[in-house]
């Protein structure tokens, strides 16, 4: 791609694949950031907003963002810190997805129970900097020091083999469901961190005038992960019920109540959290509501 056609765009590293990939853009769409990239390549126009997208391994988006390379990233908390960029970022939302934890595993019929009992001993890791940073601070604890302090050794890939195959006492790796690490005989000890897919910018940019234009990305992404998380609750219920009514589905603010031609009974409309809807559902039938209807959510600003 010519150079030039890039002049003047703000440009949003996007990972290039992986856990976070498709996310991302189900996210873009969402945020309704048009644009087409064209095979094998890694960088492409955005057709509605004179911004330019930036396809990278996730592992790298801090940097580029951290030293102002690029204005806008989505990568994961925990990439943030292994690449020691927390201080040249600004995480500006948690999006919501790529949620995992980075916990300290070891042989379930094992000996080690504990981090305690793991500390001194060898542990791999593709995240050496969180996991030398944190056993550090339990070799600390416990005294250890010189060749008694823990051994982190760094692999690219496939960490929860090491201890089967005799490389390490422990392991340290992101978790999602835990199916993988109970496969292999593994258990967690400890969490070092919970993580998820994040929005940052750079502290120290180098085009500053694109701020109009990242915080107009950054509603609207805030907007899209905002409607994933509520739904629009509407039913009808006897005037004299309102009050239990808005008790139980209060809204952001305040539910909007609007009277029915039948006399004595209102129309209410709340938003009410994805997670909890069915429970509040329940709770609006026992107190004689009717005709409850819930409605999925484009997007919103709230």
């Amino acid at each position: 791609m010519n150079k030039d056609l890039l002049d003047g765009r703000l440009l949003f590293a996007i990972p290039k694949k992986g856990r976070l990939h498709d996310k991302c853009l189900e996210l873009l769409s969402g945020a309704d950031i048009q644009f087409r990239r064209a095979n094998r390549l890694d960088v492409c126009l955005v057709m509605n907003h004179p911004i330019a997208l930036v396809f990278l391994p996730a592992a790298d988006i801090p940097s580029f963002v951290g030293n102002g390379d690029v204005d806008l990233g989505i990568t994961g908390h925990d990439v943030i810190l292994e690449a020691k960029m927390q201080d040249q970022v600004t995480e500006i939302h948690r999006l919501g997805f790529g949620k995992c934890a980075l916990q300290v595993q070891t042989p379930e019929n094992g000996p080690l129970k504990s981090v305690e009992d793991l500390a001194g001993k060898r542990v791999v890791t593709s995240f050496d900097v969180i996991a030398g940073a944190y056993f550090a601070k339990v070799d600390e604890r416990l005294n250890l020091t010189g060749d008694n302090k823990t051994k982190i050794q760094y692999v690219g890939g496939s960490v929860e083999a090491a201890c089967a195959l005799g490389l390490a006492d422990g392991i340290v790796d992101l978790v999602e469901s835990g199916d993988t690490m109970r496969a292999v005989g593994l258990h967690a000890i400890a969490t070092v961190l919970q993580t998820e897919a994040v929005l940052i910018k750079s502290n120290v940019p180098h085009r500053a005038h694109h701020s109009p234009l990242i915080d107009l990305i950054a509603s609207r992404i805030a907007g899209v992960v905002a409607a994933g998380k509520f739904v629009v609750c509407e039913y009808n219920i006897r005037r004299q019920s309102i009050s239990q009514a808005t008790t139980i589905t209060p809204g952001r603010r305040a539910p909007t109540i609007s009277p029915l031609e039948e006399e004595g009974w209102v129309a209410v409309s709340s938003m009410v959290e994805k997670k909890s809807i069915a429970n509040t559902m329940d709770q609006l039938v026992k107190i004689g509501a009717e005709d409850i209807m819930v409605f999925n959510l484009d997007n919103c600003r709230v």
